[in-house]
């Protein structure tokens, strides 16, 4: 095995890199999107759905009415609603699908990806685009993460999306003391 301090220093490295890659304009629509929605359901497949979950988490700390698309108690979306999908690799037919549903009822429809000309970056209102390596280009000889398949992405939406929480927290006037009430205490 390599040296682990030595791949640790490039992982962290790459997530760096592809964080800063990221425009902090769309940072600010997204954030601009979500702090006037009604109410935010968040998707996404694999790990990315992990990332998805965490992110909606943190929308809930600020107080915000956030779900998870196939959790029992996700609500309808309609109007004044914002459905945030993850498509790292372009798109995935389930994605895809779901946003089609939800602007047949009137919800606003925003993407986090590493290809924005994919077809669930294609049919959103919004993108938000994380240039890192997914399952999509993992095996190209363009590929040169040292994280295996599409984890550099998702380390990188995690990161992007606390960043997004902070900026967030800033735009709706919400202090830490506030987030931190809203943790649960079941654990």
């Amino acid at each position: 095995m390599q040296n682990f301090k030595d791949l640790a220093a490039r992982a962290a490295e790459e997530l760096q890199m592809a964080t800063q890659a990221v425009d902090p304009s769309s940072v600010l629509r997204f954030v601009e999107e979500i702090g006037r929605a009604k109410r935010i359901v968040a998707y996404g497949v694999g790990r990315e759905g992990l990332m998805m979950r965490a992110l909606a988490m943190r929308l809930y700390h600020l107080g915000l009415d956030a779900h998870m698309v196939g959790d029992m108690s996700a609500p309808p979306v309609g109007p004044g609603d914002l459905l945030i999908v993850s498509a790292g690799p372009g798109g995935f037919s389930t994605v895809d699908g779901l946003i089609g549903v939800a602007r047949a009822a009137g919800a606003r429809t925003a993407c986090v990806t590493a290809q924005p000309k994919g077809s669930a970056a294609m049919a959103c209102d919004l993108v938000l685009v994380i240039p890192a390596q997914t399952m999509a280009n993992d095996t190209e000889p363009s590929a040169a993460s040292v994280l295996p398949m599409g984890s550099l992405f998702e380390g990188a939406q995690y990161l992007t999306f606390e960043l997004l929480i902070l900026a967030l927290r800033d735009h709706l006037a919400i202090t830490p003391e506030a987030m931190r009430a809203r943790h649960t205490n079941l654990e």
